[in-house]
């Protein structure tokens, strides 16, 4: 299971929770957050897919920000349409991976994701709240069990330390968790990542049986 740490935003912290080595970056390019990214970005480690979080933006913007940058991921966390995301798609081809961001809770219904399995790469789960993101707090993870689809997807919302050992057990289900994306829970401030417990989550891989 790969490791996404989002929500980056100083460069000197980028440059240590880069040397964690995890598998995806998250710079968040949504003004309205306390986590926005609009500055210089140190050189990393060539295995991290620099990931470009967009909230109901325009492509025009997202190209920008792409070429800016070199994201290798895009990541749509307001309400894109299949529309919008078929166009990134065709725009990028298979360069950039499009990951469609989800708010779920218990009323959530999966049959919406149907029509996005085609223009994504990859589903991310999220924690419905105030926010399109960075609650800090999670859903029932639960509601999984009636995930229709075979498209891999990012466990995310609230994961903190003491999610660890729930993430090791719905590891072992058959659902195709491909990630999980933590963000909140370890931060010293919006933003600014503790890297000693990113560390500890670094240093734990879950591997299904």
């Amino acid at each position: 299971m790969k490791l996404k740490i989002c929500g980056m935003k100083y460069p000197d912290n980028m440059i240590e929770v880069g040397s964690l080595l995890p598998d995806y970056m998250g710079f968040i390019f949504w003004q309205k957050s306390a986590r926005y990214f609009d500055g210089d970005m140190p050189v990393l480690p060539k295995s991290i897919r620099k990931t470009g979080v967009f909230v109901n933006e325009n492509i025009a913007v997202i190209e920008e920000k792409v070429t800016k940058y070199n994201l290798q991921a895009i990541q749509l966390h307001g309400q894109e349409s299949v529309e919008f995301c078929s166009k990134l798609k065709t725009k990028f081809g298979t360069s950039i991976e499009i990951i469609k961001v989800f708010s779920a809770d218990e009323n959530f219904d999966f049959s919406v994701l149907k029509p996005y399995e085609s223009v994504c790469d990859y589903f991310l789960f999220d924690t419905k709240g105030k926010l399109p993101g960075g609650n800090g707090t999670t859903f029932d993870w639960k509601i999984l069990k009636k995930y229709p689809s075979t498209k891999p997807f990012f466990l995310s919302g609230g994961i903190g330390i003491a999610e660890l050992d729930s993430i090791n057990e719905i590891s072992k289900t058959n659902l195709p968790i491909y990630a999980i994306d933590i963000n909140s829970k370890f931060e010293i401030e919006p933003g600014l990542k503790n890297v000693q417990l990113c560390r500890k989550v670094a240093m734990q891989r879950f591997n299904k049986n």
